[in-house]
C-alpha cells in the first residue's frame, strides 16, 4: 500500500510530471514554468525540442534525455538522484508525459520505491479533441495509436467496437485515411470527428459520419498530428451475450434493421462482427435467402 501526501516535506526529492504545450506556447502554466525553474534536472524525451521551450522562457535548468531507447539505464540514474534528495521534472515533446509518450516506467518505478510523484495539469490533445468533437464526453475510452498493420488494426477495432463509450485515437498524417477507412469497415458509418494541429494556427475540426469524412479526405493531402474521435456503440447491452444464437443470419440482420434502426449495410456489418464471420458471407447469405 502506498499513501502519498504530495505537499508534505519528504526526505527524498519529488518527481514532477510537467505537461508542455502541444502547439501554442501560451498554454503552459505559471506552475509548470516555476517547476521547470526550480527542479535540479529536467528529463526530456528530446533535449533539442525541450531546449527551444526553455530558451523561450529563459529557463536554464540542466537537461538530460529520457526516451524509449535509454529509459532503463537513465531511469535508474534518475531514481538515485531522487533518493539523494534532488527533485526532477519529466517532460515529453508535447502534452502530458506518460500518455502515448515516455514517462510511465519512470513514474511506476518511483511509486514502487515510495518516492513522491506530483502531476501538474496541462495540455492534452485527446481531451481537447473529445470536447471539441461534439460527441458525448460523459464516458470515453482513450486508446492512443492503433496498430499499423490492417489485420491487427481491424482486430483491435472489433474488440473496441462494442463499447458504448466514445473512442479516442491518435494518428499520424500518413495513416489517418487508412485508419478512418478501417473504422468504417469494422464499425460501420458512425459519427466521428478528426481534429488536427490542435491549439496551433491551422487547427481544424472535421465532423460527420465515417463515410462523409472518407469522401472529404479523398482529394486532400493531410498534414499535422491528428486525433480521431469515434461515436460509441449504440447496440443494446444484450448483444454482448449470444442472444442471437437461435436466429438465422437473415433474422440476425433483420433484428438490427428493425430494432436498432440500422441501414442494411450497417446491420450486415454488425451481424458479421457478432458471428465472427466475413462480412461478404453475411451479405451473400442475407441477399440470397431474403
Amino acid at each position: 500500500m502506498n499513501v502519498q501526501k504530495s505537499f508534505e516535506q519528504h526526505a527524498s526529492g519529488t518527481i514532477y510530471v510537467v505537461p508542455t504545450p502541444i502547439g501554442n506556447l501560451e498554454d503552459i502554466t505559471y506552475r509548470a514554468l516555476n517547476t521547470l525553474h526550480t527542479v535540479a534536472v529536467i528529463a526530456a524525451e528530446d533535449t533539442r525540442n525541450t531546449k527551444k521551450l526553455l530558451n523561450h522562457f529563459d529557463i536554464n535548468t540542466p537537461l538530460v534525455s529520457y526516451h524509449e531507447h535509454n529509459k532503463e539505464v537513465r531511469g535508474q540514474q534518475l531514481l538515485v538522484r531522487l533518493e539523494n534528495g534532488e527533485s526532477i521534472a519529466i517532460v515529453s515533446d508535447a502534452g502530458m508525459p506518460g500518455i502515448s509518450d515516455p514517462g510511465y516506467e519512470l513514474i511506476n518505478a518511483a511509486v514502487e520505491s515510495n518516492l513522491p510523484v506530483v502531476v501538474l495539469p496541462g495540455a492534452n490533445a485527446a481531451l481537447c479533441a473529445l470536447v471539441g468533437s461534439g460527441l458525448p464526453s460523459t464516458e470515453f475510452l482513450f486508446y492512443g495509436f492503433l496498430p499499423r498493420k490492417k489485420k491487427d488494426k481491424l482486430r483491435e477495432l472489433e474488440r473496441l467496437g462494442v463499447h458504448k463509450a466514445t473512442l479516442l485515437f491518435y494518428e499520424s498524417p500518413f495513416r489517418v485515411k487508412e485508419t478512418i477507412s478501417a473504422i468504417y469497415e469494422q464499425l460501420g458509418d458512425r459519427e466521428l470527428a478528426i481534429a488536427r494541429e490542435l491549439t496551433k494556427r491551422y487547427e481544424e475540426f472535421v465532423r460527420g459520419t465515417a463515410s462523409e469524412i472518407i469522401s472529404w479526405t479523398n482529394d486532400k493531402e493531410l498534414k499535422g498530428e491528428f486525433c480521431i474521435v469515434v461515436e460509441g456503440s449504440k447496440v443494446s447491452d444484450e448483444s454482448h451475450d449470444l442472444w442471437w444464437s437461435h436466429l438465422s443470419v437473415v433474422d440476425h440482420v433483420a433484428h438490427y434493421m428493425e430494432q436498432e434502426n440500422m441501414k442494411s449495410k450497417d446491420a450486415i456489418k454488425q451481424a458479421a462482427v457478432d458471428r465472427k464471420m466475413p462480412k461478404r458471407e453475411v451479405y451473400q447469405t442475407y441477399h440470397i435467402e431474403n
